[in-house]
């Protein structure tokens, strides 16, 4: 059995390096890596390789198209002739960035099985591009891996057939628990409990001035009573700079402003903040599982068993006033008590190589001695 996984942006990385080392594990599964392109900062995307052992991918497409309609298009295009070579039993994606839904419309395309890992999670807010690709690649999925209970209710409620849903956890938390100890031993100048560590790079965020400015109050305001670390993703620096917000985020004090971080040094940074404010969908899970506290400043989540298990707590509107508030009240020992949700154990990527194998491996081979 021949699987192509695709991987195209810094979480989808994460997600595969699990599957990839549980695939060559067992002995008819032919694991291949393809690297749409999709993030080519060398610090967003090789860095993320090298840490997570990744092999060199056997096809890096190279796709950095400017526009969203070209980025898909093109990615469709590449992505085709790498399947019309390879002929590859199962196509695997995971996630829900631009890379996911324009492989997983060639394999539907093509007829080729897709299984798509990270299933049914949904935020019901249809102007994020994420929740479309989410709904699209769900629909045309043969085999859906759903990494906590709301997955499953949401691809139930849209019709999906029960016997394609799979409840195997979270192969985020399997790369998690996998370099957990290895990041720890990073040395780094940080006291853990001793700062906030925030990230932001959603384009509700991000993109509008409006928002952008809140941002900036919401750090001027947290940073006035904790130090606040804010690995700055390439997108939020372009806007910033685009709106003239850049040197009034420098001159906060109280900020230190870093570069985007690898896998390793950012996990560091998570693991041994007393706090951490995001827009992320990863980082929600990834706080849950560390038992840190998690601000969401979004106006809905996908992952909502971080909220209710969990240690996230979701503010909607950038409401300033709120999220101070919200700090303070973390600040002084109050935090929300969380557990981590069933199957998030480091295990998830070998339960779905075992189905994956069963279901297909397993069925040819009866099909063949008929």
């Amino acid at each position: 059995m021949k699987i192509l996984n695709v991987v195209g942006a810094r979480p989808n990385f994460m997600k595969v390096a699990p599957l990839h080392r549980a695939f060559l594990r067992r002995e008819f599964i032919d694991s291949k890596i393809v690297h749409t392109g999709q993030h080519y900062d060398e610090r967003m995307s090789k860095i993320f390789f090298e840490q997570l052992e990744l092999p060199k991918p056997d096809y890096y497409l190279g796709i950095n198209s400017k526009s969203a309609v070209a980025l898909m298009a093109d990615i469709m295009t590449a992505f085709e002739a790498v399947v019309l070579k390879e002929k590859p039993d199962i196509i695997l994606v995971v996630g829900d960035v631009t890379s996911t839904l324009a492989c997983a419309l060639v394999a539907n395309k093509m007829n080729i099985k897709l299984v798509h890992v990270e299933s049914g999670l949904r935020s019901n807010d249809r102007g994020m591009p994420e929740e479309i690709n989410r709904i699209l690649t769900d629909r045309i999925s043969d085999l859906l891996f759903v990494t906590e209970e709301s997955g499953g209710v949401n691809l139930l409620k849209e019709g999906t057939s029960s016997d394609k849903i799979k409840m195997v956890g979270n192969v985020m938390i399997d790369s998690l628990a996998f370099y957990q100890k290895k990041a720890n031993a990073i040395q780094t100048h940080f006291v853990a409990n001793d700062y906030v560590l925030m990230t932001m790079h959603r384009p509700a965020n991000v993109d509008n001035f409006e928002s952008l400015q809140k941002i900036v109050d919401i750090i001027q305001s947290v940073g006035k009573h904790k130090k606040i670390v804010l690995p700055l993703h390439p997108r939020t620096a372009n806007r910033l700079d685009g709106f003239g917000l850049l040197s009034v985020l420098e001159n906060i004090s109280n900020l230190t402003i870093l570069q985007p971080q690898g896998y390793l040094e950012f996990l560091n940074l998570m693991m041994n903040a007393k706090l951490v404010i995001t827009d992320s969908g990863g980082i929600q899970e990834e706080t849950t599982y560390l038992q840190i506290p998690c601000i969401t400043l979004r106006n809905s989540t996908e992952r909502p068993v971080t909220i209710e298990l969990g240690t996230n707590v979701l503010i909607p509107n950038l409401n300033v006033e709120k999220i101070e508030s919200t700090v303070l009240t973390i600040l002084n020992g109050e935090t929300k008590q969380g557990i981590i949700p069933p199957m998030w154990d480091g295990k998830a990527a070998e339960r779905i190589a075992e189905i994956l194998e069963a279901t297909f491996v397993v069925e040819a081979h009866k099909l063949s001695t008929i």
